[in-house]
């Protein structure tokens, strides 16, 4: 299936109508769908995978863990959270079940849940038409570039956008727009040795001209 996305909707209209999408199985056990929050002429557009337990309760992208991460990378990096439009390539909360009272831990989308759910984040790019695009992790690059592509092997390089998309004529305008991947920051969270994974961040996002 593919989500049902309501032509010519603006952005509070799709956050309000991404709550029926039933384009993938993830709705039947989530709290609800998170959708991006910043604002509707941010320069850069951040992209991440999907919302975690937290963001799955509260409904707002970014405010767990990996989001606490995030706002210090961008501090870091000399970029203003508040300008900043943040959204996830998979809006809804694919997790393991677990026991009463514990935090449920994630399951990452699979290839079929991803293109699902493209149709929501083309429509968020549709509208924020970014200049600089930030793209956390795996699922995000597969969202946008393609299974392909690789983080690792491009992670920190400027890359023109929507050149190297995944189907480009999705992403009409911003032709001088650059794209940077990076690690989402959950992988910091993971690392042995967070404090060089976390300036590893910031380098790939010091990257954005």
């Amino acid at each position: 299936m593919v989500a049902e996305v309501p032509p010519g909707a603006d952005l509070d209209e799709l956050r309000a109508a991404v709550q029926g999408c039933h384009g993938c199985g993830l709705y039947r056990d989530t709290t609800q769908a998170v959708f991006g929050e910043g604002p509707g002429d941010a320069r850069i557009l951040v992209v991440g995978e999907q919302p975690g337990d937290i963001e799955d309760r509260r409904g707002h992208p970014f405010v767990g863990p990996s989001g606490k991460v995030l706002d210090r990378v961008l501090v870091a990096a000399g970029i203003d959270r508040e300008a900043v439009y943040l959204t996830n390539a998979v809006k809804h909360f694919k997790h393991r079940p677990a026991a009463p009272g514990k935090r449920r831990l994630h399951q990452t989308p699979d290839r079929t849940e991803i293109v699902a759910c493209r149709p929501w984040l083309v429509a968020e790019f549709a509208w924020i038409r970014p200049s600089r695009v930030v793209v956390l992790g795996a699922t995000a690059a597969q969202a946008l570039l393609g299974p392909a592509f690789r983080v690792t092997r491009e992670r920190g390089v400027p890359l023109a956008w929507p050149r190297r998309a995944e189907h480009p004529e999705d992403f009409p305008g911003a032709p001088e727009a650059v794209l940077v991947a990076t690690v989402h920051p959950s992988a910091v969270l993971r690392a042995d040795d967070r404090e060089a994974a976390f300036e590893g961040m910031v380098a790939d996002l010091r990257a954005l001209p």
